[in-house]
């Protein structure tokens, strides 16, 4: 279950995310949203193509003091009046996860404060319990499917417990859709990051140009894949029909390759989340991550989520994307539900099971 305000005794939770290139510091009290500062270093991988770990480290390293400052500024607070820190221990880049570690220990020791260790993807559902304007927060209606899809992630999730019962139900087998979109992106001679890119090039094509394969769908796939995505076959196939356009000399049509692409996306990620709702008798669905700024997917998603007869919760964007406000959520919700803190043992672990929702030692 989730645990809503009882009063402004909720705990005032200051929570940090740095597991790829956002560096996100949040402040929270209970479910209502105090502040939520995000500083990204997007313009620093542009020039690679895609996220450089070593360079995502060292932007952290340069970003977080400065947007811990603004964060409580933002929230009207003092460092001092925090109850607890809240941090992303995983998954997500090695190099990255332990500058946030790293100095959410060295401020829960500097103030006295407990510290509570969170996975990154529960995260994202929690971003759910706020309000992006500030307004009081509700409770996560649970049971709920819960599909995360970002630049490196794409989760399938059977949520029953916030803080308790989170179980896996698939993910990808090889690119995360995020990462497909860059691919295909640069392939069609856009910038990165793909995802916008190709949302806005789409606008203008015709998504039943081209039928680009659905990986994974088939019968004999869903016997042992039934909710894993797998978009490396998919990226491959939009490569080589490009190829092919450029060898016989011909014009590729931009708008509809792109238009297509977006639509064999959105129809894998919409399909399978629907199957997992019809499956487990769950008529709820929860959308998270960057890549569900994709319109496509969005409207996807609103128009066979109603067709279905099943509840669709969006968060606004700016708690989509990774940020520290929705660690500080969970954070919040792990106090009020009685839980300990985490010892200051734990490390940074990218690949933290989505089943450890908190990382106590």
């Amino acid at each position: 279950m989730t645990h809503p305000d009882a009063s402004a005794a909720a705990p005032l939770v200051l929570g940090i995310e740095t597991s790829c290139d956002e560096t996100g510091v949040g402040i929270v009290r209970g479910t209502t949203l105090l502040s939520n500062t995000i500083a990204s270093s997007m313009e620093e991988h542009a020039r690679y193509g895609g996220v450089v770990p070593e360079v995502a480290a060292r932007a952290h390293l340069e970003a977080l003091e400065p947007t811990l400052r603004t964060a409580v500024e933002d929230a009207g607070i003092r460092l001092a009046d925090v109850d607890a820190i809240a941090v992303t221990s995983g998954p997500g880049l090695s190099g990255a996860l332990m500058v946030g570690v790293g100095a959410a220990k060295a401020l829960a020791v500097s103030l006295g404060k407990p510290l509570y260790a969170v996975n990154h993807l529960v995260g994202h559902v929690g971003a759910d319990l706020l309000d992006a304007a500030g307004g009081p927060g509700h409770p996560v209606e649970l049971p709920t499917i819960a599909l995360l899809v970002s630049g490196g992630h794409t989760s399938l999730l059977l949520v029953r417990d916030l803080v308790s019962d989170v179980r896996l139900l698939g993910e990808t087998i090889d690119d995360a859709a995020g990462e497909a979109f860059d691919k295909v992106a640069r392939v069609l001679g856009l910038p990165y990051p793909g995802g916008p890119q190709i949302d806005r090039v789409a606008a203008d094509g015709d998504p039943k140009a081209i039928r680009f394969p659905r990986g994974l769908t088939k019968p004999k796939d869903l016997e042992q894949h039934r909710y894993d995505f797998s978009f490396s076959g998919l990226k491959t196939a939009v490569a080589r029909w490009v190829e092919q356009r450029q060898d016989a000399g011909e014009e590729v049509p931009v708008a509809d390759v792109a238009a297509s692409f977006r639509e064999a996306v959105a129809d894998v990620l919409i399909t399978k989340a629907l199957a997992a709702c019809r499956d487990f008798d769950v008529p709820r669905l929860l959308l998270g991550g960057g890549v569900v700024a994709n319109a496509r997917v969005r409207q996807l998603a609103i128009a066979r989520a109603a067709e279905a007869g099943v509840a669709l919760r969006i968060p606004a964007l700016s708690l989509c994307t990774d940020n520290g406000a929705m660690i500080a959520a969970l954070g919040a919700q792990l106090i009020m539900a009685g839980h300990g803190p985490s010892e200051l043992t734990f490390s940074a672990d990218s690949t933290l099971p989505v089943t450890d929702i908190q990382v106590t030692r």
